[in-house]
């Protein structure tokens, strides 16, 4: 299958809402306007109706496009074997640079242009992005070949690999079981070496997810330090893109690539300063004190092996430089509480009734994304996945009834639960915990019941969520081998110390 060429987006015909439509929002408003009232309403909207159509006669900014490229292609099954392959293609970039050599893939919501995009979802099948995101020019800049987009999960809200409207993407390990998501075919694509490294996005643990039941290391960066822009969002305050990778050094390299202001993404604070990531890496963990916290360990779903090999790996450590003790932070067992309420109404908001860009932000917006989700997730609702589904009528119900009060309390206390890792951070200098309560778990049986689809999504986002929830940065690295599966090892860090936290998940691949 070849792409189809970039999705235009010439300008609707604006029209003056027709009285019905006015009385139809009066309503939901509880406005008790008569018809002569909407009449006079209709009437005074003239004005701004006119500059609304003086905005369609200007061509807005939009991203660079550096670097030629053909369509691709659709795989076929008999080269696809994990499923894991959305697209195939090749972009080559600079002919020199850190990258020089390695092929990447991209996760499916990340924009690139001419190539499709799906984003896990029917919904937005048939879009083709006429932009590069700044991530993506940023790796062709740096000497990077993009060899395709890697399948993500039904609009990334999945820590399973079962929710893509392509398919189930297979565990590298195992095909009967999950190869975590949302970015499902990014970790597996790495792991099975069909490519070098690839691009995560990260909102419930949807980097590290993926990569802990693969065997890969992959790296939440702190929020904010790469730039989001051209990339789907799910809610602004979780949104994080970053490395997979077999390695912490080659995470370390793609960080360095990916990471610092663009300018137009409303997640990074100003004055935003990068490091020299690979710089940090010291092949050792002298004079790092690592903190494993307690209340990482036991959940009501975790598995026995997977809490013993993650403490025996901490201990391993020490044989690295690194001195290891244990700290108590009660809060983090309410972490996931605090993610629940904001990203249900936060999800709710952006990705599905702002069509996933919203509004009250400075940035760019990517228009012709809007525009393509929005009329079709209108038309095709019925083809939201379940999950997806269960986020809308929660979200919606919570804001039409509490009037967005516990995202607002949510939000509130999501600075209390920073300061508790903060101040666990200031006595050591990285936290430690098992990244997943568990080992890669079965997949659904295709006639699956609802709650079991929902149930494979969601249940292992006990330890990975808070962290997206308190921007800290993040990275999981493999512990070891159980059952024939990977079991993940987390390391978390102070906010813009990421360096610290790949210089240790380095030292701990070196050590063995």
């Amino acid at each position: 299958m070849q792409a189809p060429p970039p999705t235009a987006t010439a300008p609707r015909i604006l029209r003056k809402p027709p009285l019905p439509e006015l009385g139809r929002i009066a309503k939901s408003y509880n406005l008790d306007l008569s018809r002569d009232d909407l009449t006079s309403f209709r009437n005074l909207m003239d004005g701004v109706l006119a500059s609304y159509r003086r905005l369609d006669q200007f061509t807005e900014p939009t991203l660079a496009v550096k670097y030629p490229r053909d369509a691709g292609f659709r795989p076929p099954a008999s080269d696809n074997r994990l499923n894991a392959w959305y697209w195939r293609c090749s972009i080559k970039g600079a002919t020199s640079g850190p990258l020089a050599g390695k092929k990447i893939a991209i996760k499916d919501n990340v924009c690139v242009a001419g190539i499709p995009m799906m984003n896990g979802s029917n919904v937005l099948e048939g879009y083709v992005p006429d932009l590069d995101a700044t991530i993506v020019t940023r790796i062709l800049d740096a000497g990077g070949e993009i060899i395709g987009k890697a399948v993500c999960e039904h609009l990334c809200f999945s820590g399973g690999s079962h929710t893509s409207d392509t398919g189930p993407v297979l565990n590298p390990h195992d095909p009967k079981r999950s190869a975590g998501g949302s970015s499902s075919g990014s970790a597996a694509l790495v792991v099975a070496g069909e490519c070098d490294m690839a691009i995560g996005g990260d909102q419930g643990g949807s980097i590290r997810i993926p990569s802990s039941f693969c065997g890969a290391v992959g790296h939440k960066p702190t929020h904010g330090l790469v730039p989001y822009t051209g990339v789907f969002p799910i809610e602004l305050t979780l949104d994080h893109t970053g490395p997979i990778a077999r390695t912490a050094g080659d995470a370390a390299r793609l960080l360095e690539v990916l990471a610092g202001a663009d300018g137009l993404d409303p997640r990074q604070p100003a004055g935003l300063r990068t490091e020299a990531y690979t710089k940090q890496l010291t092949g050792d963990a002298r004079g790092l004190r690592i903190g494993i916290v307690k209340e990482g360990f036991g959940w009501p779903n975790s598995e026995p092996d997977v809490d013993t090999m993650v403490r025996e790996a901490a201990q391993r450590l020490t044989r690295a430089g690194g001195t290891v003790s244990e700290v108590s932070i009660p809060l983090h067992r309410d972490g996931i509480h605090i993610w629940n309420a904001i990203a249900v109404e936060g999800a709710t908001a952006l990705m599905v009734a702002g069509n996933s860009m919203g509004t009250n932000w400075k940035g760019h917006y990517t228009t012709s994304l809007l525009d393509f989700y929005g009329r079709s997730r209108r038309v095709r609702a019925n083809d939201l996945s379940e999950t997806v589904k269960l986020v809308v009528l929660l979200g919606q119900y919570m804001q039409d009834n509490y009037q967005g009060r516990y995202y607002a309390k949510a939000q509130n206390l999501a600075r209390v639960l920073r300061a508790a890792y903060d101040e666990a951070l200031g006595g050591v200098d990285l936290l430690l915990m098992p990244t997943l309560p568990l080992k890669a778990t079965l997949l659904p049986a295709p006639d699956a019941s609802r709650e079991d689809y929902v149930a494979r999504a969601l249940e292992m986002i006990s330890n990975t969520c808070p962290f997206d929830v308190t921007g800290h940065p993040a990275a999981t690295v493999p512990a070891g081998m159980s059952a024939g599966l990977p079991v993940g090892m987390m390391l978390i860090g102070r906010h813009w110390e990421d360096g610290t936290v790949l210089r240790a998940a380095d030292a701990f691949q070196i050590v063995g």
